[in-house]
């Protein structure tokens, strides 16, 4: 429990505007069926999937680790079977924290690779240090460009995005059921996102991946955010619309010669920002200054 709420505390301080910790004992685990064999739970931290049905259950992301047993319980509330599978969108620990406890009771969890790098090393996130996570929290079958599967009736496909909210990130594609998990790369409803440049996370990148998941899917797919209510291809194209037009302001800034220091007192993002957020316009405004800048590696190509 030390270490849960330690690194939700950790969460507060790195990203600008967050919550403290929440009281676990508090937290409902609420389900939303969002297609046949399709759910999204929603309690504290990052949104979960579910695909249920005669082959298992497989959870996309698990919260904190005091809310395993409620999860679960959810999962068996909506006549699922027991969780097989576990694909983490990202290493973050919002959406690993149940990792250490699904591991332990024999679930197998799938990742991109740099998931599992950053787990391992230990990483920082947002400001703050986060410790090596133990042997059990780590996935065991990690990949590059993505992994599919053949489960419940579909086919689910694990997209590597190569880029965007951090260096890891992974959406899942629901064939059938025409339903989408994006993880951290929306957060709907919830004002600017939050790039991870300490994670390899770059706002040119998200554009990149977001142009990609806009392709995937149509106007009646069901998107289910990393935070916030489950949406449709239309909020995410309003997402990555609100995106692209904050880099073009700063980067016409950049292009003028301006500096950091000399963008930020004019607060050019003020009249986005949405009261309360995770992300402040300034924080924005330098994730943006920062993915600018950049010399890594290109996004991958699609």
């Amino acid at each position: 429990m030390r270490l849960v709420v330690s690194a939700a505390a950790v969460f507060a301080i790195s990203v600008p505007a967050a919550a403290q910790a929440p009281d676990f004992s508090k937290v409902q685990i609420k389900t939303e069926v969002v297609a046949p064999g399709v759910a999204v739970l929603f309690g504290a931290g990052g949104n979960i999937g579910l695909s249920y049905g005669e082959d298992g259950s497989v959870l996309i992301d698990d919260q904190f680790a005091p809310l395993t047993d409620k999860i679960l319980a959810a999962v068996a509330g909506l006549g699922a079977k027991p969780v097989k599978y576990l694909v983490n969108t990202h290493w973050h620990f919002d959406h690993t924290g149940g990792n250490e406890n699904l591991g332990k009771a024999g679930v197998t969890i799938f990742a991109h690779e740099n998931v599992r790098v950053r787990m391992v090393s230990g990483a920082t996130a947002g400001v703050a240090a986060v410790p090596p996570a133990s042997p059990a929290t780590l996935p065991v079958v990690t990949y590059q460009n993505g992994v599919s599967f053949h489960l419940n009736g579909d086919r689910i496909d694990a997209i590597s995005t190569h880029g965007g909210h951090t260096d890891g990130d992974t959406a899942l594609y629901w064939r059938k059921a025409n339903v989408l998990h994006t993880g951290d790369l929306m957060m709907n409803g919830q004002g600017f996102p939050f790039v991870d440049t300490n994670s390899g996370g770059n706002v040119l990148h998200l554009i990149h991946t977001l142009d990609h998941l806009i392709k995937v899917t149509n106007p009646q797919t069901k998107v289910i955010p990393g935070h916030g209510p489950v949406g449709t291809q239309a909020d995410l194209i309003a997402w990555r619309e609100m995106i692209a037009g904050a880099v073009d302001q700063i980067r016409q800034r950049k292009a003028k010669g301006q500096t950091l220091d000399a963008v930020l007192p004019d607060n050019p993002l003020k009249p986005m920002e949405k009261a309360k957020a995770f992300i402040s316009a300034d924080a924005f405004v330098k994730a943006i200054w920062i993915s600018l800048d950049a010399t890594g590696p290109k996004p991958h190509k699609h």
